[in-house]
């Protein structure tokens, strides 16, 4: 199975090499530059597998590769604002510097806001690659965009930094964390799902897999800020610290944090072995989010 993530982790690397070579000639070079830098940082492509896995459940048997990587340019893009020095600061991610501290915030802002559209053109491409129709590609499109807005990452983003300092309840971090980090994962998981013509039922099923996931996914992500290091992160640890932010850890503890986390995984892959659409791709990716070390 290692092997079988490790070819589809490369098919995704290949596309976002030829997203780079195929959208970004008519951008300055600085900016195109910076846009390469945060698509290329070594990450582990979950939002892309998981949006070929969803389609690969869902009965897609195309070349899902490309659209795939749609969500995964939006949440580059996430990443490039999020580190700026007005936000959360960082001058570190997936072992090395980042955007504006190699480009400058004022390229990375730049940067960032192209990503926006370049991950609808990414949608486009890929959608029309595989011959869909285009109420399906107008569906995908709107899913994507849904994920990055006031309803996903931008309003979880302001609520997180709002909340800063303020020591949220259980309720509220969870609804920062479902906006922020777990819009994305739904609509990554989701948009296969839709382009592979899943039935309603099954996109509900889904949905609701992708949601306890990327809730588990942030879950363990405050975890493993308290009880790792820099150097195994790649990212600085400690920084929710830092920025008085809530954590689960704060709330539930270490080991109730990491339990809330399995309980939200059986739960997901329960939800979709209820529709017949329990794959073993969907399940190993799953389960990642409990077990990873950075």
């Amino acid at each position: 199975m290692e092997s079988h993530l490790d070819a589809d982790r490369h098919r995704i690397e290949g596309r976002l090499e030829e997203i780079g070579d195929r959208f970004l000639a008519d951008l300055p070079g600085d900016v195109a530059a910076a846009i390469r830098y945060g698509l290329q940082s070594p990450g582990k492509r979950l939002r892309p597998l998981l949006a070929l896995y969803g389609y690969r459940a869902a009965g897609g048997a195309d070349d899902a590769s490309l659209l795939a990587c749609a969500p995964e340019v939006m949440h580059a893009y996430s990443l490039m604002h999020d580190d700026l020095p007005c936000m959360d600061d960082d001058d570190m991610r997936r072992g090395r510097p980042t955007v504006h501290k190699v480009y400058g915030s004022r390229t990375a802002i730049l940067a960032g806001v192209s990503m926006i559209p370049l991950s609808v053109q990414v949608v486009r491409d890929g959608a029309k690659a595989m011959a869909l129709p285009v109420s399906v590609i107008a569906s995908l499109t709107e899913t994507l965009l849904a994920a990055g807005g006031d309803a996903g990452m931008i309003g979880g983003q302001v609520r997180d930094l709002e909340g800063e300092g303020s020591g949220l309840s259980l309720d509220e971090l969870q609804a920062v964390h479902l906006a922020k980090t777990g819009a994305l994962i739904v609509a990554s998981v989701r948009m296969g799902a839709i382009a592979a013509g899943a039935t309603h039922s099954q996109l509900d099923a889904i949905s609701h897999y992708g949601r306890d996931i990327g809730l588990a996914f942030q879950i363990m992500d405050d975890v493993l800020d308290v009880t790792s290091t820099t150097s195994v992160l790649g990212k600085t640890s400690g920084r929710d610290a830092v920025l008085r932010k809530s954590t689960y850890p704060a709330l539930l503890g270490v080991e109730g944090a990491q339990q809330r986390a399995k309980d939200l995984i059986t739960d997901g892959l329960d939800r979709l072995a209820s529709e017949g659409i329990l794959t073993r791709e969907l399940s190993q990716v799953a389960n990642f989010m409990v077990t990873r070390t950075s």
